[in-house]
């Protein structure tokens, strides 16, 4: 085992260099050019005044050298092994020197702010988010996958197939749209608000709920939860559908086998076979399909966050695509990269310890 985690870590680096590779390269094949789109929402200007503009904005981003240049520059900055100038003691010149330094995201050029602060304003929503949704998908997934598939055939299993074929069919875009519009709106059942994540006077209201002479109060946390409903269901309904169908299938298949039987003979209660045997063996494809949980994090949901105005990294990464946004983009895809990795190999881990009969040596 640990041979083959060594192996994995070290296939890493290869691998991150390929997809930064390509993401890069597609960012700057992409039409449009963000020094000029930034300088035409500016206004007008003299040609002459607009070309230096240019010319500097250019050199100041390194934006003037060949595309291959200027990856292996990004390439630099971002790793913690490279080159650096160090500022000399003895005069105002820099020298520059290779060797272990702290890996720079760089700083967004349309928005003028480090990728950092951005990426620190984003984050939270969306881990928030996913650390809602995602033991809500897991924990219904799992009652119904199993329950499906101990009673395989029956009409609950029917039943429950057909709805969840139904729910995985259904488009995130158009049921965000119908829960806003049926649920959020004034004119049918104002339940739930239509977007954001607080009222406009959150930073006013108490952390819990209370009664004042004004009448009851919701308090910052019930009014967050509320917020949080309409974009919960729609990050939830698609995943339950999908896992609860793979672990179903997982099950039916495990009950079936000669080890069920064979516990079964042997007088072991219907409980532990379900849950201690058929169940564990179960787990590996729930296991394949968390390893993806880690980037989905970072990544975000650009749909749920764009319908209900949510500023998370799925809308800014949607925003940074549009604008040419080279730092923010790469940056985002450098996390993902490495997170999508990392959840892969405990993936592999959690496969043993799932199933003792796994083995790497």
């Amino acid at each position: 085992m640990t041979t083959y985690l060594i192996r994995r870590v070290l296939l890493m680096i290869p691998t991150m260099f390929g997809i930064t590779l390509v993401v890069f390269f597609i960012m700057k094949a992409a039409p449009g050019d963000p020094v000029q789109m930034l300088l035409s929402k500016g206004g007008e200007m003299k040609p002459g005044d607009r070309k230096a503009i240019i010319e500097y904005t250019r050199k100041r981003f390194n934006l003037d050298k060949p595309v291959p240049v200027q990856y292996l520059l990004w390439l630099n900055k971002v790793s913690p092994i490279g080159f650096e100038l160090v500022e000399q003691k003895t005069g105002p010149d820099k020298l520059g020197r290779f060797g272990f330094k702290w890996p720079d995201l760089g700083k967004s050029f349309p928005k003028n702010r480090p990728v950092l602060d951005l990426v620190a304003e984003s984050l939270p929503i969306t881990v928030l988010i996913n650390a809602v949704s995602v033991p809500i998908i897991y924990i219904l997934a799992i009652l119904t996958g199993v329950y499906s598939g101990r009673h395989g055939g029956r009409t609950f299993d029917v039943v429950t197939g057909v709805f969840l074929i139904a729910l995985w069919a259904a488009p995130s875009i158009w049921v965000g749209v119908m829960l806003q519009g049926y649920l959020a709106n004034h004119e049918f059942v104002q339940a739930f608000p239509t977007s954001g994540l607080h009222d406009l006077r959150a930073d006013q209201m108490a952390f819990l709920p209370h009664t004042t002479t004004d009448g009851w109060q919701r308090g910052w946390l019930l009014d967050i939860i509320w917020h949080l409903v309409l974009p919960v269901i729609c990050m939830t309904y698609g995943g339950f559908a999908y896992l609860s169908k793979l672990n179903r299938g997982a099950v039916l298949d495990n009950i079936r086998s000669d080890f069920t039987r064979t516990a079964r003979a042997k007088g072991v209660s219907e409980k532990d076979i379900l849950w201690h045997h058929v169940f564990r063996n179960s787990l590996i494809p729930l296991l394949t399909v968390a390893a993806s949980l880690l980037p989905a994090m970072i990544g975000g949901s650009i749909i749920v966050e764009s319908i209900f105005t949510l500023h998370g990294m799925g809308k800014l990464m949607l925003e940074s695509i549009e604008l040419k946004d080279q730092e923010v983009v790469m940056a985002v895809t450098l996390a993902s990269g490495v997170l999508s990795m990392f959840g892969f190999l405990v993936a592999d881990v959690l496969y043993v310890v799932a199933d003792p009969r796994i083995s790497y040596e």
